[in-house]
């Protein structure tokens, strides 16, 4: 057999290399865009199984707020829905695809708090009207917790200025009671007709434009406590403040005694101190408070400016808050739920 010259077998041999480092780049290629597509897919179903897990928390906490309003008139502390829930294994509720003798990473934690133990923000305006007595309560608020309280009149005009305002229907004609006042008011109505056809000739003939009123900038609504940094002043170290004493919910609503920090009682009662406002606290860790009467009897030099509309001993809105940890993935959740006696529902659910 002939040998090939020196150079030959040099190229064969390179040729050789780069043949095998192709082909082992392709195979690389292709197991690594497989890796990607289980990796993918996996993910996929780690989101799908949160969500179940999520929907069935939810489903949890709307059951325990049913049976507590089933058997209370009154919403506190010691009830059962208040007892925060620590991170607990799902072991034997959900399947992640691990092998029968590994153990399953899934978790749940949470807690549900009473919406209405902090002040709401929907409070300051109605229909947007500012309410200065609600002005004033979230002034205190603010000086409690040591923020600046002149925010408070821009956050309630900037509420305001977000919510839908009434108007009133126009006035009928009045009715004529003279012959002589017909006679006027047909006058008046012939040359009022007669302006507005010239009117309207002329502003055909210049090409102006329609007298209708232009509708004014209607802003967005406040649906979290996140919207009051489009409150000049408000910064986002302030909003770490404000989250556990303000919240936003739907319209106006009281504040539960029963729940509610010692600066929310001291912002919504005009007459407590700090230190009063703990007084009450201490009483209620004691023995709940079960209505309005129960409340002045306790403390009745303190409370005679109150109203039965600013305080409330029970609540129709909860947060539930919680953790789902699966595998390698994490979900925090936060849920807005309304209870109108047994009924409830989800008003929101946000993913954080």
């Amino acid at each position: 057999m002939k040998k090939l010259p020196h150079y030959q077998a040099g190229v064969a041999v390179v040729t050789a290399l780069l043949l095998t480092t192709l082909a082992i780049t392709i195979v690389a290629s292709l197991f690594w865009q497989q890796q990607v597509q289980v990796r993918s897919i996996e993910n996929q179903r780690l989101q799908l199984q949160k969500k179940w897990v999520l929907r069935g928390a939810l489903d949890w906490a709307r059951l325990i707020l049913r049976e507590d309003g089933r058997g209370s008139n009154v919403d506190h502390l010691k009830e059962a829905w208040a007892t925060p829930l620590a991170e607990t294994r799902l072991d034997e509720y959900v399947e992640n695809g691990r092998a029968d003798t590994e153990a399953s990473d899934a978790t749940l934690s949470g807690q549900i708090t009473d919406a209405q133990s902090r002040f709401n923000i929907n409070n300051l305006s109605t229909d947007g009207v500012i309410n200065p007595k609600e002005v004033i309560a979230f002034e205190r608020l603010l000086t409690n917790i040591k923020l600046d309280p002149s925010l408070a009149a821009a956050t309630a005009t900037a509420v305001a200025n977000s919510q839908t305002k009434k108007t009133t229907a126009p006035s009928g004609p009045s009715i004529v009671t003279s012959a002589a006042s017909a006679s006027s008011v047909a006058d008046t109505s012939t040359a009022t007709v007669t302006n507005t056809t010239d009117a309207s000739k002329s502003a055909s003939n210049t090409g102006q434009a329609s007298t209708d009123a232009i509708p004014e900038v209607q802003f967005l609504r406040f649906t979290q406590i996140d919207d009051v940094l489009s409150v000049p002043g408000f910064t986002s170290d302030m909003l770490l403040k404000l989250r556990d004493f303000v919240t936003v919910l739907p319209h106006a609503t009281p504040i539960n005694v029963n729940t509610a920090s010692a600066e929310v009682l001291s912002a919504r009662i005009a007459a407590l101190s700090l230190s009063d406002a703990a007084a009450i606290i201490a009483s209620r860790d004691r023995a709940e408070f079960f209505g309005l009467t129960d409340f002045k009897q306790r403390f009745p030099d303190k409370l005679t400016d109150v109203s039965a509309n600013d305080l409330s001993f029970a609540t129709n809105y909860f947060i539930v808050a919680g953790k789902i940890k699966l595998g390698r993935s994490t979900l925090n959740f936060s849920a807005l739920i309304e209870r109108i006696k047994i009924d409830t529902k989800i008003i929101w659910i946000r993913e954080l």
